[in-house]
């Protein structure tokens, strides 16, 4: 059972480092810079609970939503229109920092706020919702479907990726202190054109694949 858990953290190291670079890292690392170390894992929770969700509605097999053609293109251009909103979102956003060097925002959203945007924000990538179909066929094949070795193995992958996803905010916090407004100002517009780039491409995929 214990070999279980040590190989989802394997895969869930492996998700953070090598397949960790989408648009859920830009607005981890936009959100801990801009709203704080707090925001940062709220929305860290959110992208983890829409992980948990996605990988109980494959065992269910909601993925048949998406085997067809036509889904697919609808839920592109949706995943991609939405990817775009909070691309924009983030480039507009203006900073402004105090004496002591803490971003202000009067009108700052809610914890609620931020946990929904990482659940929809991760959940709207087909990508991730590929990824996990195809690590839950192959996983449950392996353990032959044997409950509590799966739910022990993606324990280790889920805690594994939300505990990484922490650390990156917090070290995109720590570093907060040393940045100029500028230099934090580039990081929101990389960041909202990265998300606008990948929504754009989610768009196009979809209107070349259908």
């Amino acid at each position: 059972m214990f070999s279980s858990f040590y190989e989802g953290i394997v895969l869930g190291l492996t998700l953070s480092i090598v397949f960790g670079f989408g648009p859920a890292l830009f607005a981890l690392i936009q959100t801990s810079m801009h709203r704080g170390f707090f925001s940062g894992v709220l929305l860290a929770i959110g992208i983890f609970l829409s992980d948990v969700a996605l990988v109980a509605l494959c065992f269910f097999g909601a993925y048949k939503l998406v085997s067809s053609d036509q889904n697919k293109m609808i839920f592109g251009l949706v995943s991609g229109i939405i990817l775009i909103i909070f691309g924009i979102v983030t480039f507009t956003r203006n900073v402004k920092i105090t004496g002591n060097n803490q971003q202000q925002n009067n009108d700052a959203p809610g914890p609620v706020t931020f946990l929904l945007k990482g659940f929809f924000l991760n959940i709207a990538n087909p990508f991730v919702w590929i990824f996990w179909m195809g690590v839950v066929v192959t996983v449950t094949a392996n353990y032959e479907g044997h409950v509590e070795r799966l739910v022990v193995f993606f324990s280790g992958t889920l805690l594994t990726v939300i505990t990484t996803d922490i650390l990156k905010t917090f070290l995109a916090y720590k570093i907060k202190k040393y940045l100029t407004v500028r230099f934090i100002e580039w990081v929101n517009r990389i960041a909202g054109i990265g998300l606008m780039g990948f929504g754009v491409y989610l768009i196009i995929r979809s209107f070349l694949e259908f």
